[in-house]
């Protein structure tokens, strides 16, 4: 055998013994120990590495304690359970020594705030001002001469532009715009108008036009100023007294464009029927605003993640009236769960799914798991998921971890969830990762 030969059968037996090593259950249990680790004050949390050697774990007992040891260096059997109990809110270092001496892993481990808050899942309906004039649509107005003109479209304003001052005047009202435009049509004047599209603030001018069809000044601008439905309430937090709802942005129906939030309530609603999901159509909820002067709560953000704002009181009834602890992302783990919906008047149900898919994410993001409906009941009603449930809470091993968001068209059965710590944060809840508090209201 030459030395080429040699060379080639060396590095088959190397990779052969590498790759033994990966999948050896030793090394396993090593890659499975987390360099980084989050926890509620409150929550105790066990972790299983199954590995027949001993170690010295060392950290600072006021911020966590292991096995329940108040000391500062502690003696473990990785063989069994590492029990971990939180105390109060900071960070630590934990060192792990095999056999006390060899450096084996450090963990970060950050404790904060307990948090538990009431699952929702109950049908609320949401009425939102927007923070402005929300531009639609175009449309051509047919002026003293016969010729079909667009003021707006010829002043460069576009679909999804939010008007947010006319004259230098705040407006949020669509019939004030009426009879500002009427006014101005009349005098032979320009508008001036601040328009907010994306994060840039525009500046425009635009003269009114004469409808001689309808006798009246246009600016050839489809415009709105409300929008209203129904969706799911996610979670109330009677400490901080907040709430989260729907699990996605409110867009408006016909650009698709995030509604920006000057004003909204949440009342209580009904479902009076359901319009069941099938391949290629997704469903939804038939419900009816009830007790309509009654005010639940109000709307003070509209984010990727759901509404957030300050609510009086919890919609009645509520499935379990009990706050439940809520979980990191990284906790929610692929199999069995619930979630909490009404498919029927303003009664609050539990219905089995499976998580299916949990997708890794350490900052926030939508679409943190892929969610199939297995129970029987839900599926015979509903068909899958239909619009309206949206906001549903996700329920798995006693937590709260995350909502209900959207159907797949061609699967109703299955859908997307978003993690519960991502809407958190939005409510100003729960600390972001560098540690500031974003604030409620």
């Amino acid at each position: 055998m030459n030395s080429n030969e040699r060379m080639r059968w060396f590095g088959l037996v190397l990779v052969f013994f590498v790759c033994l090593i990966g999948i050896s259950t030793p090394f396993q249990h090593y890659a499975a120990f987390p360099t980084k680790l989050r926890l509620f004050a409150g929550q105790q949390k066990k972790l299983h590495y199954e590995m027949p050697v001993h170690a010295v774990v060392t950290v600072d007992p006021d911020v966590v304690r292991v096995n329940g040891s108040r000391k500062a260096s502690t003696q473990v059997n990785l063989k069994q359970p590492l029990s971990l109990i939180p105390g109060r809110s900071g960070s630590t270092e934990m060192k792990l020594k095999l056999f006390g001496s060899i450096p084996f892993k450090t963990v970060r481990l950050t404790v904060v705030p307990d948090l538990k808050v009431i699952p929702g899942g109950q049908t609320i309906g949401v009425k939102v001002r927007s923070a402005g004039i929300m531009v639609v649509g175009h449309h051509r107005v047919r002026d003293f001469n016969g010729a079909e003109v667009s003021p707006g479209q010829y002043a460069g304003i576009r679909l999804g532009d939010l008007i947010v001052t006319v004259n230098g005047v705040r407006l949020n009202q669509v019939s004030k715009m009426a009879e500002i435009v009427e006014k101005a049509g009349k005098a032979g004047t320009t508008l001036q108008l601040q328009i907010r599209r994306g994060g840039q603030l525009l500046r425009k001018e635009i003269r009114p036009a004469y409808d001689s069809d309808d006798k009246t000044w246009r600016l050839g601008l489809y415009i709105r100023d409300s929008a209203a439905g129904v969706g799911t309430l996610t979670f109330y937090a009677p400490d901080q007294g907040v709430y989260g709802a729907l699990g996605h942005v409110i867009t408006d129906m016909d650009t698709q464009s995030p509604i920006e939030v000057g004003e909204g309530q949440v009342v209580q609603s009904s479902v009076t029927s359901i319009n069941k999901s099938s391949t290629g159509e997704p469903g939804e909820k038939r419900a009816y605003f009830v007790r309509e002067g009654k005010v639940l709560g109000n709307v003070e953000r509209n984010t990727p993640f759901g509404i957030f704002g300050r609510m009086k009181e919890l919609p009645q009834p509520a499935y379990a009236g009990e706050p439940l602890p809520v979980a990191f992302a990284e906790e929610v783990e692929e199999g069995p769960a619930q979630i909490l919906t009404v498919v029927g008047g303003q009664k609050v149900e539990r219905f089995n799914i499976d998580i299916t898919h949990v997708s890794k994410q350490t900052a926030p993001a939508t679409k943190g798991m892929v969610i199939k409906i297995t129970d029987r009941k839900l599926l015979a009603k509903t068909g899958g998921i239909v619009q309206g449930m949206s906001g549903s809470p996700i329920i798995q091993k006693g937590k709260l971890v995350g909502a209900v968001t959207h159907v797949f068209v061609n699967d109703p059965s299955s859908g997307y969830g978003c993690f519960i710590e991502w809407m958190l944060r939005d409510a100003g809840i729960l600390l972001q990762s560098g540690g500031q508090k974003l604030k409620a209201g």
